[in-house]
């Protein structure tokens, strides 16, 4: 019997050990450019600029994180607000983190707070689109809180419609290294 094949950490059909789905493949090249300026382009054929000189629009990567955290979290809520019937006037995310002095300086806690204004905004959906967003679809979010982060997920909402109503609160904490189910 000839011998088996190393263990390469992947399950059957190319899948990483312990995921239950198919695996999309991501792809960037970085090219430096001098000094602290680096060119990232994507797979998809974006290309993002990175560097220490925010006069020349480059992007910290750290910031980047936190940035990219917000944004992913937002795609999710906006949508699940809109499958909610929910109208809102507008909506933004505030991200507050926290970074170590310590190396590799990793951000320990970040404080994402979603803000929803409109007419047809009820507390109830917009607790659960953040909670959804948090604790099932960001895959962002996920990654961070699988490691040294722990995040905590806020909202503030104000209604502007037949009954108005504002409230707020925290919907709920994730992470560090509490995602068992994205870590195999």
């Amino acid at each position: 019997m000839p011998p088996s094949p190393p263990r390469t950490g992947r399950a059957d059909r190319g899948r990483p050990t312990g995921y239950d789905g198919p695996v999309k493949h991501r792809s960037v090249e970085v090219v430096h450019h001098g000094g602290m300026r680096f060119e990232a382009a994507t797979g998809s054929g974006r290309t993002i600029v990175f560097g220490d000189d925010p006069e020349r629009d480059e992007l910290s990567p750290v910031e980047t994180v936190a940035a990219a955290l917000a944004a992913c979290s937002a795609m999710d809520v906006v949508s699940i607000l809109a499958k909610k019937r929910q109208v809102w006037d507008s909506y933004r995310i505030d991200v507050r983190a926290d970074q170590r002095d310590d190396y590799p300086q990793v951000y320990t806690r970040i404080d994402v707070t979603h803000i929803v204004e409109g007419t047809v905004v009820l507390e109830a959906a917009v607790r659960r689109a953040v909670e959804l967003s948090a604790a099932k679809y960001c895959p962002v979010n996920a990654m961070l809180s699988a490691g040294a982060t722990e995040v905590h997920h806020h909202f503030r909402m104000r209604c502007t419609g037949a009954e108005p109503r504002e409230a707020s609160g925290e919907v709920i904490v994730t992470g560090p290294e509490r995602r068992p189910d994205v870590v195999a």
